[in-house]
C-alpha cells in the first residue's frame, strides 16, 4: 500500500494540477463503470447480504451514486474558477493590489468505505474527489467481500492504479491503511473505529473526515399527521432493514399519541412488506454477528422491563436472515436498545409530554448525525431547528437530506467531522490557497525600519476604537 501511495504522490507531482477536461474524463469513467456494471452490482449486494433488495440496491448504490459524480461534472468548470476577495485596507485596491483564493488538489485521498452501501459511500464521495484533482486510494469493508472484490475489478478497468486503485483485506489492513501519509482520508463508519482512524492519521497529521452515525431522533409534533409520518418514518427505518447511518434510531411522540403511532407503523410497514419471510423488496441483515446484536439487544430491553411490539405479523425463521420490523415500548437508559446505534429495524418508541422535553431528552445525549421533525407548527419547527445540533435534519421525511447533492452531508462531534457532496466536497477535498499580489507601488516600505514619524502616524491611526 505505501508503494501505492508513493507511486500516486509522484505522479501527482508530475503532472500537476489536472486540467478541466482531465477532471471531467475521471467523472465520466465513474460514471461508465456503475451504469456498465449495475446487474453486477446488485448481484454482488445480495450475495454479501444472503439477501438484498435488487431495486433498492439499484437506488441507493447506483443511481444514487451516479447522480452526485454527474452533479460535479456538471458544475466542476465553476468550483475550480478563481475566487476574488477583497484587499485590506481597500486604498491597496486602487494602487493595484489583489487577493484571491485558488483551489488546489490535496494530492492523494484514502477512502475508508463501509459495508451497508459500499458503493454509494465510495462513489459519492469520490465526485469531490475527483472534480477536486485528486488521486485516491479505496479501501472498502472486509464485511462485503463480493462487492469489495467487484469494485476492484471494475476500478482497474477503467483507471490506472496512479489515478484510483482499491486494496483490500481484514481489519489488520483496513488499521495500516489508516495509517498511510495521505494528504487527506475520509472515513464512514462506527464512531468506536473512528478514534483509532483519527489516531493513526494524527501520527502523520492527515487531515480526516469522519462520516460516523449516533442515534438520530424523530420528533413527531402535536399536530402531525399520524399516518403519513409514520409511513416516511417506517421508509427510513425498513430501507436496507435499518441499516442506514441516518436512519431513524427512535421516535418521540406526545404521550397520548404513541400507541395511535404504533399502530399507523404497523400499517404502513404491512403496506410497504405484504410479508417479510422471502420478500425481495425487504433486505436480510448482514451478518451472523448483527443479527445476534439485534436479537441481544431485544432480549436486554425485555428483559429491564420494556415491551417489545412487532410490527408486522410475519416473523422469518432465522435461517431466512430477515429480521421483521418491531417497536420497543418503555425504552430507558439502562437498556442497550437506547445506548448504541441500533442499525437495524428496531424502533424504540418514546412518550414526552411538551416539546421543551423533547428537545432537552435529544439535548443531553451526543449529537446525532441527522435529526426529523414531523409537524407542520411552525414556532414548534423553529424550537426543534434553533436548539438542538445535528449533522443534518429533514423536516416532514427521513433520510431525504441527504440525496440532495448541493447540501453538505456531514457530522457534528461524536456523529462525525468535516462534510462532502456538491460545492463541500470539492472544497473538502481542495486546499483553499490565499494568494495576495501586491502593487507595483512600493507601499510596505513604511513598515520597514528604521521606524520614524510615519510609523507613529500610522500606529496612532490605528490603535484607536
Amino acid at each position: 500500500m505505501r508503494t501505492l501511495l508513493d507511486r500516486q504522490k509522484l505522479a501527482q507531482l508530475a503532472d500537476g494540477s489536472p486540467s478541466l477536461q482531465v477532471r471531467i474524463d475521471r467523472l465520466d469513467r465513474a460514471i461508465g463503470l456503475l451504469v456498465d456494471h449495475a446487474d453486477a452490482i446488485a448481484d454482488a449486494l445480495r450475495e454479501d447480504f444472503g439477501h438484498r433488495s435488487i431495486q433498492g440496491s439499484l437506488v441507493t448504490d447506483v443511481a444514487a451514486s451516479i447522480e452526485p459524480l454527474k452533479h460535479a461534472k456538471r458544475h466542476v468548470r465553476r468550483w475550480m474558477r478563481r475566487e476574488p476577495r477583497k484587499v485590506s485596507p481597500a486604498a491597496l485596491a486602487l494602487l493595484g493590489a489583489r487577493a484571491w483564493i485558488d483551489y488546489q488538489p490535496k494530492g492523494v485521498v484514502g477512502i475508508m468505505s463501509p459495508w451497508n452501501f459500499p458503493f454509494n459511500l465510495t462513489f459519492a464521495p469520490l465526485a469531490g474527489v475527483l472534480a477536486a484533482g485528486n488521486r485516491a486510494m479505496i479501501k472498502p469493508s472486509e464485511f462485503t467481500p463480493r462487492s469489495s472484490a467487484l469494485m476492484q475489478r471494475m476500478i482497474a478497468t477503467a483507471f490506472d492504479e496512479t489515478e484510483l486503485a482499491v486494496v483490500t483485506g481484514d481489519a489488520e489492513v483496513g488499521a495500516a491503511f489508516s495509517a498511510l501519509p495521505f494528504d487527506h482520508l475520509l472515513f464512514t463508519g462506527a464512531t468506536s473505529v473512528a478514534r483509532h482512524v483519527m489516531r493513526a492519521a494524527a501520527a502523520n497529521l492527515v487531515p480526516v473526515t469522519l462520516e460516523l452515525g449516533g442515534k438520530s431522533p424523530a420528533i413527531v409534533g402535536r399536530d402531525a399527521d399520524l399516518t403519513l409520518a409514520a409511513k416516511r418514518l417506517m421508509f427510513g427505518k425498513t430501507l436496507n432493514a435499518g441499516q442506514v447511518c441516518v436512519a431513524p434510531d427512535y421516535a418521540l411522540l406526545p404521550r397520548d399519541r404513541v400507541d395511535a403511532f404504533v399502530d399507523a407503523c404497523r400499517d404502513a410497514t404491512r403496506a410497504m412488506f405484504p410479508r417479510v419471510s422471502g420478500n425481495p423488496d425487504y433486505t436480510a441483515i448482514v451478518n451472523d454477528r448483527h443479527r445476534a446484536r439485534l436479537r441481544g439487544y431485544l432480549d436486554d430491553a425485555r428483559a429491564k422491563g420494556a415491551k417489545v411490539l412487532p410490527l408486522h405479523d410475519d416473523v422469518p425463521e432465522p435461517s431466512d436472515g430477515r429480521m421483521a420490523p418491531v417497536a420497543v415500548l418503555g425504552a430507558n437508559d439502562t437498556m442497550d436498545v437506547m445506548r448504541d446505534e441500533i442499525f437495524g429495524p428496531i424502533l424504540p418508541v418514546l412518550p414526552y409530554d411538551g416539546i421543551d422535553e423533547a428537545v432537552a431528552y435529544v439535548n443531553a445525549r451526543p449529537r446525532p448525525l441527522s435529526l426529523y421533525y414531523f409537524g407542520d407548527d411552525a414556532r414548534e419547527q423553529a424550537r426543534v431547528l434553533g436548539d438542538i445540533v445535528a449533522g443534518g435534519v429533514t423536516v416532514n421525511d427521513t433520510i431525504m437530506h441527504l440525496t440532495m447533492d448541493d447540501l453538505p452531508f456531514g457530522g457534528v462531534g461524536p456523529s462525525g467531522m468535516g462534510a462532502y457532496h456538491g460545492v463541500d466536497g470539492f472544497r473538502t477535498f481542495s486546499h483553499a490557497r490565499p494568494v495576495y499580489r501586491q502593487s507595483r507601488l512600493d507601499v510596505t516600505a513604511m513598515l520597514r525600519p528604521p521606524y520614524g514619524k510615519t510609523i507613529q502616524r500610522l500606529l496612532a491611526f490605528k490603535l484607536r476604537r
